[in-house]
């Protein structure tokens, strides 16, 4: 790997946005966070995803958890993000309903994994099992207790666009479990 793990932070705001735009990715990490119903979200992100952009950015400027995450750096290039926030900042993935009847319980110290995202060019490189890998500790130092992930498993290969939640194989090899949920939407869990 020629790349390193660190949490994002105001000096790679632009790497991680040129990330983004690599990758055609008009969200910029704001899906979870935005209020508005699916119509409003699809017309932002394709007409306006320089508010999403300009929100994350504030966040990250400000400390605040819903910016936290990792970005795999490779000199000053972004090949790779992990949102990493307390799971109470993103109430809208708890309400999709195959969580939404889940008993996840209200743990205060329970963070999640929210999305993953590497460059068309830098996939199949390790890149999202590496930030997976460091997910962890970096939330143990945030505070928290433990760590959850959402994978959508299917049985036939799909697109990497459609696997922006991660892989179920590389969250088992860095020590998740799964303890709720059904495939092919389980909760998985690493204990801090």
């Amino acid at each position: 790997m020629s790349f390193v793990i660190a949490p994002l932070s105001p000096a790679h705001i632009s790497a991680w946005g040129e990330l983004f735009e690599a990758a055609a990715s008009t969200c910029f990490c704001r899906y979870w966070h935005f209020e508005g119903d699916k119509n409003a979200w699809l017309a932002r992100s394709a007409f306006e995803p320089e508010i999403s952009r300009a929100e994350h950015a504030a966040c990250v400027e400000r400390g605040d958890d819903d910016g936290k995450g990792l970005v795999a750096l490779e000199g000053e290039l972004c090949v790779g993000w992990l949102k990493l926030t307390p799971r109470a900042s993103v109430p809208k993935l708890r309400r999709l309903p195959v969580y939404k009847k889940l008993d996840l319980g209200e743990e205060a110290g329970a963070w999640s994994i929210g999305c993953l995202l590497v460059r068309p060019d830098r996939r199949g490189e390790g890149v999202s099992r590496a930030l997976i890998a460091e997910a962890g500790a970096h939330a143990r130092a945030w505070g928290a207790t433990s760590l959850e992930a959402y994978p959508h498993v299917q049985d036939t290969r799909t697109s990497d666009e459609q696997m922006w939640r991660g892989t179920l194989s590389a969250y088992l090899a860095a020590g998740f479990v799964e303890v709720a949920g059904e495939r092919p939407y389980p909760v998985l869990r690493l204990a801090l």
